[in-house]
């Protein structure tokens, strides 16, 4: 992509995404991409460092996730969009398959994890997702692919990998402390 063209989450088409996400991309409020993926390295490191230590392995209300399973699943979440904007962008057009976030909790190890093991997880995803869709032209970042039934544009993808992170962070900070 033009480094000089900035894309915005409002440059987005309804049909780039499935409806459920729309609530990961209207809570970006317009935000331009790349710095919308910079900024939430920044984010995740001041989140990492606001939580009180007694807090990581803390759930609000039984059955529900721990801050430290959140972190993860932010992670794994994040590794899974990844993937599907590469097959996306390289022109795949198999159906990809979807996943059952509920069933990756419970062995992502999370509440053996330390802060600083899950932020340097997170700034490596991060860091491969921001060099990865920088590496794309406008082409790449338009097509659009299947996962779970629904269709969705690499560029989509991008959006929600932020949004997403924008959407746990906001439940965090209400809910957790």
């Amino acid at each position: 992509m033009n480094s000089n063209q900035e894309l915005r989450s409002i440059d987005l088409h309804t049909g780039e995404y499935h409806p459920y996400y729309g609530r990961y991309i209207d809570i970006l409020n317009g935000l331009e991409l790349f710095g919308a993926l910079e900024s939430g390295m920044s984010l995740m490191s001041s989140l990492i460092d606001e939580i009180p230590k007694q807090k990581l392995y803390y759930a609000y209300a039984e059955g529900k996730w721990t801050v430290a399973e959140v972190l993860v699943h932010l992670m794994d979440t994040e590794r899974i969009f990844q993937y599907r904007a590469l097959r996306f962008a390289r022109n795949d057009m198999t159906e990809l398959v979807g996943f059952e976030q509920d069933d990756y909790v419970p062995h992502s190890r999370a509440n053996q994890r330390t802060k600083n093991s899950i932020l340097e997880e997170f700034m490596a995803i991060r860091t491969s997702s921001l060099t990865f869709f920088k590496s794309l032209d406008e082409l790449s970042l338009l097509r659009v692919g299947k996962a779970n039934g629904a269709k969705m544009s690499v560029r989509a993808l991008a959006f929600v990998i932020c949004g997403h992170q924008a959407h746990h962070f906001k439940i965090l900070r209400e809910r957790y402390w």
